[in-house]
C-alpha cells in the first residue's frame, strides 16, 4: 500500500475547484453571501481547511484573499492592506459623526479580526464599539437598522473591490 501525500495547498486548490469552476464563480458567490461564515461552513463540508491555511500561507490574509491565491493564483493582500485601500479611497467622507467613528472602529475590527466579525451582530457590544454608545445608540447614528446594515454591506463592497 502506497501512502500519497499532497500539500495542503494543493489540496485546497482541487477542493476549491470542485466547488466554484472559475474565479468568477467564486467572486459572485463571496459577494452574495449574505453571511460569510455560511460560505465558510459551505467550504469546510468541501474539504476546504481555511484555519491550518491560514497557519500555513498567511495568518494576515483573509479568507477571501488566501481562496482566491491558493486556487486563483490571484495576487494576495492582507487584511491591514485592503482596510489602508479603503482608507485611500476616502470612503468615510460620506458619514458624520458617530456614523463615520462607527465604520472606522468597523474597519479597524476587520483589520484584526476579518470578514466574519464585520458580520456578528455582536460586534458593537465589544471593545471599541461599546465606547462610543450602546448598540442601540450606534445604529441609530446611520438612522434605522436597515441603513447601518447597507452601511456594512457598502464597507464590505470597499473591502473588496479592485477600483
Amino acid at each position: 500500500m502506497k501512502l500519497i501525500t499532497e500539500s495542503l495547498k494543493d489540496y485546497t486548490r482541487k477542493n476549491i475547484g470542485k466547488a466554484f469552476s472559475s474565479l468568477d464563480e467564486f467572486l459572485q458567490k463571496w459577494s452574495s453571501a449574505k453571511k460569510k461564515e455560511l460560505l465558510f461552513a459551505e467550504l469546510a463540508e468541501q474539504g476546504v481547511l481555511l484555519e491550518a491555511l491560514k497557519e500555513e500561507v498567511g495568518k494576515d490574509m483573509d479568507a477571501f484573499d488566501l481562496i482566491c491565491h491558493i486556487a486563483f493564483d490571484q495576487p494576495a493582500l492582507t487584511r491591514k492592506e485592503r482596510a489602508d485601500q479603503v482608507r485611500k479611497r476616502n470612503y468615510f467622507a460620506k458619514y458624520q459623526g458617530k456614523a463615520r467613528e462607527v465604520l472606522k472602529a468597523l474597519l479597524n475590527k476587520y483589520e484584526d479580526e476579518g470578514i466574519t466579525t464585520l458580520e456578528s451582530g455582536k460586534t458593537l457590544k465589544v471593545d471599541p464599539l461599546n465606547e462610543l454608545g450602546s448598540p442601540t445608540e450606534l445604529v441609530r447614528a446611520f438612522g434605522k437598522k436597515a441603513d447601518f446594515e447597507k452601511a456594512i454591506k457598502e464597507l464590505e463592497k470597499e473591502l473588496y473591490s479592485t477600483g
